[in-house]
């Protein structure tokens, strides 16, 4: 399954909105499972994120060739400053994942860039300790582990039911979990944001 992560700062909030409700036309698409996104916190209505889920990088490059100009014209000018990355899926962060934003009030996206000789190391710390400690957590729903062509970048997505079991999850365990990984001898540099879900925007 491929991830597409779309990453943009909103200029034309409105617009970029009543945009956003044309890619109910992906429904159509061959090998399209699932989009969904909202608002990042970190900078609360400027920066959107959106997860898009793919069967394989073939229907997703043939859909790029077709229809995707004609769907995101609509937003044109709305936004400025886009980065799309695309992630191969790995493995499930909880048993059972599928692509599925409605019961989810809360999206949680790790970045991570990774030495190319801890790889090996990181991808089993990321089943040994995180998923683990995540999938315990009351309140996360599910979530993908899934790496970059370039294969030294990671992306953790977690769907949350809400921020308040998320708040749980965070502040010390996080710092215990990443001292038993070994994070900081892993990776390079770790971004990611919280994601407040728009309905509307899940197609």
């Amino acid at each position: 399954m491929l991830v597409k992560w779309m990453r943009c700062t909103v200029v034309d909030r409105r617009g970029f909105e009543r945009g956003q409700r044309k890619w109910a036309g992906l429904l159509g698409e061959p090998g399209f499972r699932a989009q969904g996104g909202g608002w990042g916190r970190s900078r609360p209505g400027a920066v959107a994120h959106l997860f898009g889920f793919w069967e394989s990088r073939a229907f997703y490059d043939s859909f790029m060739a077709r229809s995707h100009d004609r769907l995101a014209a609509a937003q044109n000018g709305t936004y400025k400053d886009a980065q799309v990355r695309l992630f191969e899926y790995r493995f499930d962060v909880k048993v059972g994942f599928q692509p599925r934003f409605t019961d989810a009030d809360l999206l949680r996206v790790a970045h991570c860039r990774v030495r190319p000789e801890r790889v090996e190391h990181y991808t089993l710390m990321q089943e040994k300790v995180w998923n683990p400690a995540m999938a315990g957590s009351p309140g996360m729903l599910r979530g993908v582990f899934a790496q970059a062509h370039s294969e030294d970048e990671f992306m953790v997505l977690s769907m949350w039911d809400s921020a308040a079991e998320h708040g749980k999850y965070r502040a010390e365990r996080i710092e215990r979990l990443a001292l038993r990984a070994q994070l900081g001898a892993d990776v390079t540099a770790v971004t990611g944001d919280v994601i407040d879900l728009e309905p509307a925007w899940t197609v």
